[in-house]
């Protein structure tokens, strides 16, 4: 008797014969194909989400075959996002994978998200998360937040009801107020941790499950998580009083 491709995972009680079919039917975009984005795709690919779909607009850079472990040399030059579709058609082909290559922005974020199941955070920016956040949160979609700079990483999940990003964070920072990968680099280690936590909170998401209410902050060199409890903020401007800036993204 042939064994499923999923037999492994279908044997956790966590999620079982009922939560594979849920998965199956669920519908996962990824906004971003950088680091989180790539480890993030093959988790959802591999473990048989039934529709997934990258947002990206960028290019393949031989830098960043140091920790996008989609890419290889020859895609150099490709798309991101077309790059990331044709490998994994091939790594699982019972799965609707699409791959857009587009710059998100404030005309065009709900038409990407707008029949999501989850939407998980693989971004490079701040200023496109809180657009992401803003569009999810009014459209009652939930999503997973994602950073990882550094040897440091952070997941929350935002789902209807808040709390939401800007609970924690009510204003963008300024341009080069924050690390980047560019200016204090990554340790290729730390993308396949966060995207590990980020999408075990997507599976969660889809099979209707109880999620994680706490900011998880990890900090891979010394091996450590911690989980920050976040409080709804009523007076926040999205999900406190729903009057959210609507801002453009660069990604």
């Amino acid at each position: 008797m042939k064994e499923s491709r999923y037999s492994r995972q279908v044997l956790l009680p966590e999620i079982g014969p009922s939560g594979q079919k849920k998965l199956a039917k669920a519908r996962a975009v990824v906004i971003g194909c950088g680091a989180l984005g790539t480890h993030t795709l093959s988790f959802l690919v591999r473990a048989g989400v039934g529709s997934v779909t990258v947002v990206d607009r960028d290019v393949v850079e031989l830098t960043n075959l140091q920790r996008q472990t989609m890419f290889q040399e020859g895609d150099v030059g490709k798309p991101k996002a077309e790059a990331a579709e044709e490998r994994l058609r091939k790594v699982n082909s019972e799965v609707a994978v699409k791959g857009v290559v587009a710059d998100v922005g404030r005309t065009n974020v709900e038409k990407f998200i707008g029949s999501a199941t989850v939407v998980i955070d693989a971004t490079d920016n701040m200023e496109t998360r809180y657009l992401v956040n803003d569009a999810s949160v009014r459209l009652g979609i939930p999503w997973v937040y994602g950073g990882a700079v550094g040897v440091s990483g952070m997941v929350m999940v935002v789902t209807e009801g808040g709390p939401c990003l800007r609970c924690v964070f009510p204003n963008p920072p300024r341009p080069g107020d924050l690390p980047t990968c560019n200016t204090v680099g990554i340790i290729n280690t730390l993308p396949s941790m966060v995207a590990s936590m980020q999408v075990t909170e997507a599976f969660k998401i889809m099979m209707g499950k109880e999620t994680t209410p706490e900011l998880m902050v990890l900090d891979v060199w010394n091996q450590d998580i911690q989980k920050i409890k976040v409080r709804k903020d009523p007076k926040c401007v999205c999900c406190g009083r729903g009057e959210a800036p609507v801002r453009k993204a660069r990604r």
